[in-house]
């Protein structure tokens, strides 16, 4: 057996070889800008996506908020129907539900769920990637608010009002159960914007009512009072009694003074049957002048209680109807009130993720090889214009 024929063989493969890794050398060398912003970039990036980056599980969620006080758009030619009275229940509640986004979004959103549903331990694990995961090493609330935003989506879509959710975990059942909690968490914004409202909208017509509560009980002590100063419990009652009794002293009075005229001129006007007559009128005078005056004298007159207890009267009578319509209006208001309360439709409940979705390696690959030779080419253009100006 020639052993030359075995050795030559092996001697060109390595002569080749080497002469193989000269000329990637060389061709390195020629195009290092390219290896250093284009392949270097790029196989770095598709090494980690490819070989180390954990899968992300995607949950989604839809909902609408609205309002019982939403009203329906009639129906008009189906399709277009439909969408107008989409509109239509969107715009009746479109900043509230914005505002549910936006908390869904914040770091009282991050905060329920860290004390509720230990956020931090789920996006935590050890079988996840170190660039991937949540680095509990020093975490602050605002590195867990911008870990958590990266992680949750909230987009609200004003041509609908539909709100969508959308939650990345590294297991299925972490990204459902969070999606569930954060749905509930949004139910409990809008039941405080629900109380918020109402207490806002019957504010006012309670402190009304309290107000015309309190005149009127402040007249009612003031009648008392003056009962109490006059010893009169009703004043127009006493006053028509007295006029009363004005009217029959006068008609007891006339009587007697036409029985006094009548005898005049048959007995003697010293004879004690005379004498009687005229006392009798001049008693009846003495009593119809006492009684006048008492009812229109010009001090503690009845007329003068009268008119104070008319006065008072008429204003208990005006803040008892002022009452019954700041009481009317409290209740308009509450219903009103029950009328604007809002509340979650869910549009589409949370689907449970069987696939990775994230990361998208294909893509984030291909957009770091088309960002990198974009960035090469205008290099070697800026480059290349240089040499041809020092040229």
């Amino acid at each position: 057996m020639n052993m030359h024929g075995i050795i030559q063989p092996v001697t060109l493969d390595v002569a080749n070889r080497a002469s193989f890794l000269q000329r990637i050398w060389a061709w390195m060398k020629a195009h290092y800008l390219f290896f250093v912003v284009v392949v270097l970039p790029t196989t770095a990036v598709a090494t980690y996506l490819f070989g180390f980056a954990s899968d992300q599980y995607a949950s989604e969620a839809h909902f609408l908020v609205r309002s019982t006080a939403t009203p329906a758009a009639p129906a008009m030619g189906g399709g277009i129907g439909q969408i107008i009275s989409l509109a239509g229940g969107a715009s009746s509640a479109q900043s509230e539900a914005m505002s549910v986004a936006d908390y869904l979004s914040s770091h009282d959103a991050v905060a329920a769920l860290e004390q509720q549903d230990s956020l931090v331990k789920r996006y935590s694990l050890p079988s996840v990637d170190y660039f991937s995961r949540l680095r509990t090493s020093n975490l602050t609330p605002e590195s867990l608010v911008r870990y958590y935003q990266n992680m949750v989506t909230v987009s609200y879509i004003a041509e609908t009002g539909i709100t969508t959710l959308t939650v990345r975990s590294f297991r299925p059942q972490d990204s459902v159960e969070l999606v569930r909690k954060l749905l509930q968490l949004g139910e409990g914004r809008v039941n405080e914007l629900n109380r918020r409202s109402y207490n806002d909208t019957i504010a006012s017509a309670k402190q009304q009512v309290i107000k015309a509560e309190k005149e009127l009980t402040d007249i009612q002590v003031q009648m008392t009072q003056f009962r109490q100063s006059r010893s009169d419990i009703d004043p127009l009652i006493t006053g028509q009694a007295q006029i009363s009794l004005v009217r029959s002293l006068n008609e007891r009075l006339a009587a007697a003074r036409a029985q006094l005229n009548v005898v005049r001129g048959a007995i003697r006007p010293d004879s004690p049957q005379y004498r009687s007559m005229v006392a009798t009128v001049k008693a009846l005078e003495g009593q119809v002048a006492a009684a006048s005056a008492k009812l229109t004298g010009p001090s503690d007159a009845i007329a003068t209680d009268i008119g104070g207890y008319e006065k008072l009267k008429l204003q208990q009578e005006f803040l008892a109807k002022r009452y019954e319509a700041a009481v009317a209006a409290l209740a308009v208001a509450r219903e009103q009130a029950q009328r604007q309360q809002l509340y979650i439709v869910h549009v589409v409940e949370p689907n449970t993720p069987v696939k990775s979705l994230y990361p998208e390696r294909w893509r984030v690959t291909l957009t770091v090889l088309i960002g990198t030779l974009l960035l090469y080419s205008i290099s070697w253009l800026i480059a290349a214009g240089v040499r041809e100006h020092t040229a």
